[in-house]
């Protein structure tokens, strides 16, 4: 058996552990089916680390983070600690991982999977076959940009403030990341910002146009106000291939696309960082549902969303295609035989829990690799 990558697992809060027990019996059969071990660590964040450790994420955590080849992330965030100040809640772990690891390009896939047509609240005509991917920029724009705050102005009232701000070279480097995508997908790119009132938006247009005349020339390229890109996938989503946007559209537009699937609870999501002189590239991979305090530890969370951010670390971090392709397979011939957790049930499915669910991924993997 070969150690093929160093992975750091940070389970997180809510439902996340839950979830990730599920990852680990798939990690367990790649080293017993497929002979490929990983050297795995653990540690706390969000919730979890300010119980024990009184911060979101401690320094040392982010030193392992560097190390690892990549980072299999769960969820944060607990309504126990609403109370905190701004810069204690749980959420800060995630966007310091992404900050201090330089993970600039979320991508997003929405697919929807044949067995879930019907779980969209869209007609089946308009979602089947969708396969959508969303790169957002997710290390810059209003989220991070300065000054920012909240300010008590003379006559006693307060003024909050944010800024968006976007570099030529922020918006090459996402660009390229979804260009390059596009080349191994459908050969579309859709840019999306509000060019027509914001400065930074107008540069962002400017910046992907003139990339892609330089470089990707091959790739079809279209503009899109992100007003209208949120109508549109509504209407009629399978325009689309990759859709590349800022931090704040990125964000409110993924979210809007993975309801098209039916459920968050199907989709993963992976962050790439800039590879390095030695060819590492920092990443870090997590489902997109969130913490969901209201079910954690009721054992019926929809662990797919987790298992497929781990086929995309074995994808984009350890060019493992194969193994990710057999893991989506087992994850859609599951889909198909009718097991559903809660969030995907449907009339005639069987309902399972999460460890259920979990087992059932492992013996179709056993079916397929057979």
């Amino acid at each position: 058996m070969t150690v093929t990558k160093k992975l750091l697992v940070l389970p997180g809060d809510g439902i996340g552990p839950e979830v990730m027990n599920e990852v680990a019996r798939v990690v367990a059969w790649m080293g017993r089916a497929r002979g490929i071990v990983f050297d795995i660590s653990e540690d706390l964040v969000g919730g979890a680390s300010l119980a024990v450790h009184g911060v979101p994420i401690r320094d040392e955590v982010i030193v392992a983070a560097r190390a690892a080849d990549a980072v299999l992330f769960g969820s944060v965030g607990d309504p126990k600690w609403a109370s905190v100040g701004f810069d204690l809640r749980p959420e800060v772990a995630i966007l310091k991982l992404r900050q201090e690891l330089g993970l600039f390009a979320n991508l997003r896939p929405a697919k929807v999977f044949d067995a879930l047509v019907e779980a969209s609240t869209l007609k089946p005509e308009v979602v089947a076959g969708l396969d959508i991917m969303i790169v957002r920029e997710s290390v810059g724009g209003i989220y991070f940009g300065t000054p920012r705050g909240i300010e008590t102005l003379p006559d006693g009232t307060k003024r909050g403030i944010n800024t968006e701000i976007y570099t030529t070279s922020e918006i090459e480097r996402v660009a390229r990341v979804a260009f390059d995508l596009a080349r191994q997908r459908g050969n579309r790119v859709c840019s999306v910002e509000k060019c027509n009132v914001m400065e930074s938006g107008l540069l962002w247009k400017e910046v992907v146009t003139a990339l892609h005349a330089r470089e990707y020339a091959d790739v079809e390229l279209t503009h899109m106000l992100a007003d209208n890109c949120a109508m549109q996938l509504v209407r009629n989503p399978r325009q689309f291939d990759v859709i590349v946007t800022g931090n704040l559209f990125g964000d409110l537009l993924s979210d809007l696309a993975s309801m098209l699937t039916g459920s968050l609870g199907m989709l993963p999501s992976a962050t790439l960082g800039a590879v390095d002189a030695k060819g590492k590239r920092p990443a870090l991979y997590e489902p997109i549902h969130g913490s969901a305090p209201d079910i954690a530890g009721k054992g019926i969370a929809n662990p797919l969303a987790q298992i497929l951010s781990f086929a995309m670390l074995l994808r984009y971090s350890c060019a493992m295609e194969a193994d990710a392709a057999l893991i989506e397979q087992a994850v859609a011939n599951v889909l198909a035989s009718g097991l559903r957790t809660a969030d995907i049930m449907s009339p005639g499915m069987a309902q399972v829990g999460t460890s259920v669910m979990g087992e059932a991924v492992v013996r179709e993997l056993d079916k397929l690799n057979g």
